[in-house]
């Protein structure tokens, strides 16, 4: 990437994650995100002051950090990327935002806003979330990278976690971990491949990702177990759901899944032993 804004300041990574949520300013931009975490163990060792594994008490002492002006002229010309919704940038949108307000929008601050922007809670459920990047006219324009979307489901975690009562912890955890199983199936990649690309040197983190294979590789089994009797049954897709108890709805997507994951299993590469 040759953009002149560094990568962190309209990608999910390791490094953009872990700075604090912007609060919420005046004019509908929302509420203010949760405490910060690293999402790898190298970069956990430089951060400081996070409320996650700390309790809420040292978030709720924290000054909240102020809002930079220039996202409150983004949020006036960009209600469609910067308001209500967050929605995930595509790259290059930096120059893309200079080109189209130079004698408006401050270089530097352009640059420190998009980067408070791109760190808050808000925007990093959004890409949690699947969302694609897009432009200034708030066309999708690329699809969000599975590590992105890892990072960024492991962030929201993270920051929720060290402010979720240890009672309701689990039920958090299992959230986190489910949204990494729909993330690996929307990626298009197999386990082993997904396996690759997102795992880290955080072995908390890892573990949450052990328990998303574990389970998408159960539905997966499932899935395919369905799909093997609906081929034997003959059945139309709506007949077969009867017969079975399941939802006619969810039929259909249940049994596309199935068949997909056939297909990415066949066109992967064969590993020789």
């Amino acid at each position: 990437m040759t953009d002149a804004l560094p990568e962190s300041a309209v990608t999910v990574s390791p490094t953009e994650a872990a700075a604090p949520s912007q609060p919420a300013p005046r004019g509908g931009r929302g509420r203010r995100g949760r405490g910060a975490a690293r999402p790898d163990a190298a970069a956990a060792s430089n951060a400081t002051g996070s409320d996650a594994g700390s309790g809420s008490g040292a978030a709720a002492a924290r000054p909240a950090p102020r809002v930079h002006p220039v996202l409150e002229q983004l949020a006036a010309l960009y209600p469609h990327l910067f308001g209500a919704v967050f929605r995930p940038l595509k790259r290059g949108i930096y120059q893309d935002l200079l080109a189209a307000h130079a004698d408006v929008l401050d270089k530097n601050g352009l640059k420190e806003a998009l980067a408070q922007h791109t760190r808050s809670t808000r925007y990093l459920g959004s890409v949690a979330a699947g969302m694609p990047r897009h432009d200034l006219q708030g066309q999708p324009v690329e699809a969000m990278a599975p590590e992105h979307v890892h990072h960024a489901v492991l962030e929201v975690f993270r920051r929720r976690q060290g402010r979720t009562p240890e009672a309701q912890r689990a039920a958090l955890r299992e959230r986190a971990v489910q949204a990494m199983v729909d993330a690996l199936e929307a990626s298009g990649l197999t386990r082993a491949a997904y396996d690759e690309r997102v795992r880290g040197r955080d072995d908390t983190a890892n573990a949450l990702l052990d328990e998303a294979l574990a389970q998408a590789s159960a539905r997966a089994a499932r899935e395919e177990a369905l799909l093997r009797a609906f081929e034997a049954s003959g059945q139309t897709p709506q007949a077969f759901a009867d017969m079975y108890g399941l939802d006619p709805r969810q039929a259909p997507q249940t049994l596309a899944r199935a068949r997909h994951r056939r297909e990415v299993a066949a066109a992967a590469p064969s590993v020789e032993a």
